[in-house]
């Protein structure tokens, strides 16, 4: 049984988290496409998202208020963080397949041209960058599929945070 705290908080970051996801790709989507492809709003989103999860560990471990093992840290933040990823991929298959489909078509585009000429700066051979390009064109990473998929590896990689902030954040034993 999951203590009520725990799931509470979860849930709650989750949305948060969720919601500020959706805030993010909205506001990129209103300023400007190319954001998407931007290295430093990559780093700033996660930078974002770990210290929601830094604020949700700190909270919770205050009000549980008495062992906070692994265990419930860790389940704290994969709680918050698969609510958070699920309302983030809700918002971005409606983004991109019934608000505006164009743009996931536009964010393709841009990321095969990124990719090819990333490319052709580190010398790949131009059959290699045809064949990249080829296997790029079969997929549309801003399709439902793909935001599904894309979604299950977010887990993967929240999941991999969530260890490490529960490793820092679980009550230490006074015999260690």
């Amino acid at each position: 049984m999951i203590n009520e705290i725990i799931k509470r908080n979860g849930i709650t970051f989750g949305v948060l988290i969720g919601i500020v996801s959706a805030l993010i790709t909205a506001s990129i989507y209103a300023i400007d496409l190319n954001l998407f492809s931007s290295w430093w709003i990559g780093l700033s989103s996660i930078a974002i998202y770990l210290i929601l999860g830094i604020m949700l560990l700190a909270k919770t471990k205050k009000e549980v208020k008495t062992i906070y093992t692994f265990k419930d840290a860790f389940t704290t933040y994969f709680i918050a963080a698969v609510v958070g990823i699920l309302i983030s991929v809700l918002f971005n298959v409606l983004l991109f397949n019934v608000i505006d489909p164009s743009a996931k078509d536009t964010l393709h585009e841009m990321t095969m041209k990124i990719t090819s000429n990333m490319m052709q700066k580190f010398g790949t051979p131009a059959a290699a960058i045809n064949e990249a390009m080829a296997k790029m064109r079969e997929t549309n990473p801003y399709s439902t599929i793909e935001l599904l998929k894309g979604a299950v590896f977010s887990i993967i990689f929240s999941s991999v945070f969530g260890l490490i902030l529960a490793a820092f954040f679980k009550t230490r034993s006074t015999q260690e």
